[in-house]
C-alpha cells in the first residue's frame, strides 16, 4: 500500500480561532464527498456532505472514558493528513477491491482532564469513516463507552430492525419522523435520502478489543451509538446462556493501553449498484496476518465452495447417513458435508471414517459447535487440534449472540487459532460483518442474517428476501441457509429459492435442502453450477428495496442474471448491456404462473445490445444462466 503523510501543524492564531469554531473537511479524491469535523464552543462535532448537499446533518461526537466526557473542553494541537491508494483481492460482490482515500488525524487535547487524543477521518469516493484514538501506557486500564449521534436529513427513508432478536430480525421501512425515542437499530442500518437522492449504510468496521456497535433512535431524526453491554440481551442470549450472564455483561468493559475504537462508517451511494459494490467496511479492516495467510484469502488450504447440510430439511442424524450425505454432494459436485451436533457423541474413528469415505466424492466434512465449548481455551484448542488432526477442514460455531467486548474477543480469538490449525469457520449466532472477510480470510461466513431456518415464523419471505441485499448483506457474507423446496419457502416459487443462492453472498454457501431433494429437482443442472465467489456484480436499474432485487453476476467468464421478486406479480425486461462482446447461450429458469413449485426452462441465444423479459409470480424468481460460446 502507498500512504503519503503530510503534516501540517497548527500555529497559534488557528487555534486561537479554534476555541470558536474549526472546520475540518476531509475530501474525497474525487471531491464528491466531504466529512466536516468541527470544533464548536470547545466540543467536537461532525456532518458529511455530498455534491454539497447534507446527507448527514451535525451531530456530537461523544466518547467518555471513566464516565467523563472526552470530547468537550477541546483543544486543537496539530492536524496531519494522508492518502490511501491500493488494491487487494477480496470475496464478496467482486474480486478485487479498491482502497483510495484522503484522510486526516487531528490530534486534540481535553483542557479539562489534560488528556491527549486523536481523531482519525477518511473519506472515500464511496463513503466516510472515522475512529478514536487514546493513547495509553502498557497496564494502564479505562473504560470507555460512546454516544455518537448519527442525524439524519428530515424525509429520509429508513431500513432497520430491532436488537431484541440479536441481528437476526425482519427489517420495517420507516420515514424517519416515524421511529420513536428508544428504539433500536442493528447495524446496518440502511437510509435512502429524500427524494430518493441517493442511499446511506450506517455500521462500524475493523471491530476488536472493543464492544460492538448498535443504534438507538433519539426521537429527533437521529440515531445514538450504543455498545455491547447497553444491547438488550433476551432471545436467543438468554436461551442459550442466561439472564444472569447478560446481567453480568452488562457493564462497559475496561480496556488496557492505548484504546482504538472500531471506524463508524457511513457508505454513500447514488444507486443501489453503488451501494452494493462499495469496498468501504473491508478497506477499514486490517489487512490478513501474513503468517497465518501467506497468500491472503487465495491462502492454499482456504477453499470457497457449497456444503450440504441436514439440519433444515432431515437426513439420517449417524455415521451412515452422513455418509449418504456426502455420496449426494459428490453427485451434485458440492465440496462440503457439514455434520450437525449429533457427531459429539461420536469416536475419532468414526469421524475419520467419514473424513476419509468422503474424501472419495471429493468432498470435505464441516462440523457444527456450540459456542458456549469456544469460552475456554484450552477445550478451543483441543477441539481445533482435535478437527485437523483427522482431516476436518471447517466448523460451523454457533450461539454467540452478544456483542460486549468479551464475545467479541471470543470471536477474535476463535478466527486466529483456528487458522493456526488451517480451519475455515462459518460463525452463527452472529453479530453482522465488520470487514472480517480481510482480515481473517478463514471466516467463509457468518450468520447475523434472519435466514429460512426460521420457516414458517416469518411474515413474508419474499418482501424479507428482496430487503437483505441492499441492507444486511451489504455488511458482508450472510448464511441465510438458501434453497428449500418444500413448506418453509411459503410464498416464494423454486425458482426465487434458486435464484437466493445467487444474489446472497457468502463464501460457502449451506444450503438448506436435502441434496436428494436438489438431484431430484428440474434444475439439477443448473444447481451443480452455482458458484461460491463472484468476480463482478451488477446491480439492475428494476431493483428496489424490499420489490425487486435483480442481479448479475461474473464467475470467470460466465455471467449469471438472478431476479428475486417481492409480493407483487410482474413483467420485467432486462438489458443484457453488463455482457462481453459475442454471443452467448443463455440457460432460463423462470416461473410457472399455475405452479409455484414448478419451473420452467427454455434455451435462448443472445448478444450484450439485447434484452430479456422475465414473467414473475408473486414470490417468483428469474435466472439465467449465460454461457460464452467461443
Amino acid at each position: 500500500m502507498r500512504k503519503t503523510i503530510c503534516a501540517i501543524l497548527m500555529g497559534s492564531c488557528a487555534l486561537a480561532y479554534a476555541n470558536a469554531q474549526t472546520l475540518f473537511p476531509v475530501t474525497s479524491p474525487d471531491g464528491s464527498i466531504s466529512l466536516v469535523l468541527k470544533l464548536k464552543e470547545k466540543g467536537l462535532y461532525y456532518e458529511v456532505e455530498k455534491n454539497g448537499v447534507k446527507v448527514l446533518v451535525e451531530s456530537p461526537v461523544r466518547l467518555t472514558i471513566d464516565e467523563s466526557e472526552l470530547c468537550n473542553s477541546v483543544d486543537v494541537l496539530s492536524s496531519d493528513t494522508y492518502k490511501t491508494d491500493n488494491t487487494y483481492p477480496i470475496r464478496g460482490s467482486h474480486s478485487l477491491a479498491v482502497d483510495r482515500s484522503n484522510g486526516q488525524i487531528i490530534k486534540l487535547r481535553n483542557s479539562s482532564l489534560k488528556t491527549d487524543f486523536s481523531l482519525e477521518a477518511r473519506a472515500y469516493n464511496d463513503g466516510v469513516a472515522f475512529r478514536m484514538i487514546l493513547p495509553g501506557k502498557q497496564g494502564e486500564i479505562r473504560t470507555p463507552d460512546e454516544h455518537t449521534l448519527f442525524t439524519l436529513p428530515v424525509g429520509s427513508t429508513v431500513w432497520y430492525h430491532d436488537m431484541y432478536c440479536h441481528y437476526e430480525g425482519i427489517h420495517q421501512r420507516k420515514d424517519i419522523s416515524e421511529i420513536m425515542q428508544g428504539e433500536w437499530a442493528a447495524p446496518p442500518v440502511m437510509v435512502q435520502l429524500p427524494g430518493e437522492s441517493g442511499y446511506l449504510c450506517i455500521t462500524e468496521s475493523a471491530l476488536m478489543n472493543y464492544a460492538g456497535m448498535s443504534l438507538q433512535a433519539n426521537g429527533k431524526n437521529g440515531f445514538e451509538t450504543k455498545l455491547g453491554h447497553a444491547q438488550p440481551a433476551g432471545y436467543p442470549f438468554a436461551h442459550d446462556y442466561s439472564l444472569a450472564e447478560a446481567r453480568r455483561l452488562s457493564k462497559p468493559a475496561a480496556l488496557a493501553a492505548t484504546i482504538i475504537t472500531p471506524w463508524r462508517t457511513i457508505i454513500i451511494a447514488d444507486n443501489l449498484n453503488e451501494l452494493v459494490n462499495s469496498d468501504l467496511i473491508t478497506n477499514l479492516a486490517p489487512a490478513p496476518d501474513k503468517r497465518l495467510f501467506p497468500k491472503g484469502i487465495n491462502t492454499d488450504w482456504i477453499k470457497p465452495g457449497r456444503s450440504v447440510w441436514c439440519w433444515l430439511d432431515g437426513g439420517a442424524r449417524t455415521v451412515e447417513g452422513m455418509k449418504e450425505f456426502s455420496k449426494l454432494a459428490g453427485e451434485l459436485g458440492f465440496e462440503y458435508n457439514t455434520v450437525d451436533a449429533f457427531w459429539y457423541r461420536w469416536t475419532d474413528e468414526q469421524l475419520k471414517e467419514l473424513v476419509d469415505y468422503s474424501a472419495q466424492f471429493g468432498v470435505k466434512i464441516w462440523l457444527w459447535r456450540h459456542g458456549r465449548d469456544m469460552r475456554d481455551p484450552k477445550k478451543r484448542r483441543g477441539l481445533f487440534e482435535r478437527c485437523h488432526r483427522l482431516g476436518v477442514v471447517g466448523l460451523k460455531l454457533d450461539a454467540f449472540s452478544h456483542e460486549s467486548k468479551e464475545f467479541i474477543d471470543l470471536y477474535q480469538s476463535c478466527l486466529k487459532e483456528a487458522a493456526e490449525y488451517k480451519l475455515m469457520l462459518n460463525i452463527h449466532g452472529s453479530n453482522k460483518p465488520t470487514g472480517e472477510v480481510r482480515t481473517w480470510p478463514n471466516e467463509m461466513s457468518r450468520e447475523g442474517i434472519r435466514g429460512l431456518e426460521y420457516g414458517k415464523n416469518q411474515y413474508e419471505w419474499s418482501t424479507h428476501n428482496t430487503t437483505l441485499p441492499f441492507t444486511r448483506l451489504v455488511a458482508g457474507a450472510g448464511d441465510y441457509t438458501p434453497v428449500i423446496f418444500g413448506e418453509r419457502r411459503l410464498e416464494t416459487s423454486w425458482v426465487h429459492q434458486l435464484a437466493t443462492a445467487l444474489v446472497f453472498n457468502s463464501s460457502v454457501i449451506f444450503f438448506g435442502s436435502h441434496p436428494k431433494a436438489m438431484l431430484d429437482n428440474p434444475a439439477v443442472k443448473f444447481l451443480k453450477q452455482i458458484p461460491a465467489t463472484w468476480d463482478e456484480t451488477v446491480v439492475l436499474p428494476s431493483s428496489r428495496i424490499g420489490e425487486v432485487a435483480a442481479f448479475a453476476r461474473r464467475s470467470g467468464k460466465t455471467w449469471f442474471l438472478a431476479v428475486l421478486n417481492g409480493q407483487e406479480e410482474c413483467s420485467l425486461q432486462f438489458p443484457l448491456s453488463f455482457l462481453g462482446d459475442g454471443w452467448y447461450e443463455g440457460m432460463v429458469l423462470n416461473d410457472r404462473p399455475s405452479d409455484a413449485a414448478a419451473i420452467k426452462t427454455e434455451r435462448v441465444f443472445c448478444r450484450k445490445s439485447d434484452a430479456l423479459t422475465g414473467h414473475m409470480r408473486t414470490g417468483g424468481g428469474y435466472i439465467v444462466m449465460f454461457t460464452p460460446q467461443e
